[in-house]
């Protein structure tokens, strides 16, 4: 079987660089088409593949600069006409899905999230923009952008949601039902912490949606430690904002982000997640979430709450609104309930979404997609 994976740009390992990965695993012998790539940003799996970018990649600087560019997208994706291939995997929180391909070819779809800019965060993405000039692009971009966002769908055979709530929005803004497979997540061999020290931590890119500001409002006002792990465009601005008790970090290896979950008092998640690789891997250090009660954290996350917590040890806190006052509200409820966390209950709640079991549902589910296509395309 000849097969093409497409992913929309390879800068760096986060959680969608991850599932490339696993069907990097799957299809070693597979040809790779993204927008553009930084060598070396991903792991040797997917840099031995054979790794075509689009024109973007030649660019001055794309890496730095390549939000700039987003009107150019849906062009650039689909320059690439997959022909001769039997399978297209395409891994996409943007314009992956979109390529143009045979239409006897299967193609499957694994979406981290309809296209942020263009939908359900379009508000806070414009309003993150700095100047008048990018904020009148922006208005002038979207509606094209939506609709070649919904038109390319017909290239699309299957779809997979990497969580309900994604799910939900693939069928509320493409009218398309997607199977649900929860992302791998790298916690292989981890084992729960028993010990902390004082500090809460977050681990996040330091972008608008994350709502880093929120943490950085209550631990300041409550002066209590927290660390944030991460770097983004917004860096500089929240760094002004900060009390002293905030301690950023920057951007650190896996191995200094696990440590940080050992030593950590508990996880903070103020942001809307998709899915949240990372509550997931500070669950399997045995701590605790302490997160907005929204998005993917609802399907990982077990709350504090009797009627729940009779059959399954809790795995958290879930506040309502994203305030500070409903923050400062669950950092209290998490301290006067702390001794009721287990870190062995929560490491082995996390385990359920461990790399090995993502991998035996994803080949099981390609394999049960690419024949009832095959089945179809001989009728």
């Amino acid at each position: 079987m000849k097969v093409a994976l497409v992913h929309d740009w390879l800068t760096g390992m986060r959680g969608g660089e991850r599932v490339l990965q696993s069907f990097c695993e799957l299809f070693p012998n597979a040809d790779l088409f993204t927008l553009f790539h930084i060598p070396g940003s991903v792991t040797p799996t997917i840099e031995r593949l054979k790794i075509t970018p689009s024109f973007l990649q030649y660019f001055p600087f794309i890496q730095h600069t390549y939000r700039n560019f987003l009107p150019l997208f849906p062009f650039a994706i689909e320059r690439f006409k997959l022909s001769g291939y039997d399978l297209i995997l395409s891994s996409s929180h943007c314009v992956a899905k979109g390529v143009i391909h045979a239409p006897e070819t299967c193609h499957i779809s694994y979406i981290h999230t309809p296209m942020r800019y263009a939908w359900d965060l379009y508000s806070t993405y414009l309003s993150a923009q700095k100047t008048w000039f990018t904020r009148m692009g922006m208005r002038l971009c979207i509606p094209s952008l939506r609709r070649w966002d919904t038109t390319s769908n017909t290239r699309v055979n299957y779809w997979i949601a990497n969580s309900h709530h994604v799910a939900e929005r693939i069928e509320r803004l493409y009218q398309k039902n997607a199977q649900v497979l929860y992302p791998p997540v790298d916690i292989e061999g981890v084992t729960p912490s028993h010990t902390h020290e004082e500090f809460y931590l977050m681990v996040t890119a330091l972008v608008p949606y994350k709502r880093v500001d929120l943490a950085i409002n209550a631990f300041t006002k409550l002066q209590k430690p927290l660390v944030i792990i991460g770097s983004g465009p917004d860096d500089t601005l929240l760094r002004q904002m900060s009390g002293p008790t905030i301690r950023f970090m920057g951007w650190q290896t896996d191995d200094v982000v696990r440590a940080y979950y050992q030593r950590c008092r508990a996880l903070v998640l103020p942001g809307l997640e998709d899915f949240g690789i990372v509550p997931v891997e500070a669950m399997a250090a045995g701590k605790a979430i302490i997160a907005y009660h929204a998005g993917g954290v609802i399907e990982t996350v077990v709350p504090l709450s009797s009627e729940i917590q009779d059959h399954h040890p809790p795995t958290g806190i879930l506040f309502p609104n994203q305030s500070v006052s409903s923050l400062l509200q669950a950092i209290e409820t998490f301290e006067a309930n702390e001794s009721g966390f287990n870190p062995d209950a929560i490491g082995k709640h996390a385990q359920r979404f461990n790399a090995s079991v993502f991998q035996t549902h994803v080949n099981a589910l390609i394999s049960q997609c690419y024949k009832e296509f095959t089945q179809n395309q001989q009728c």
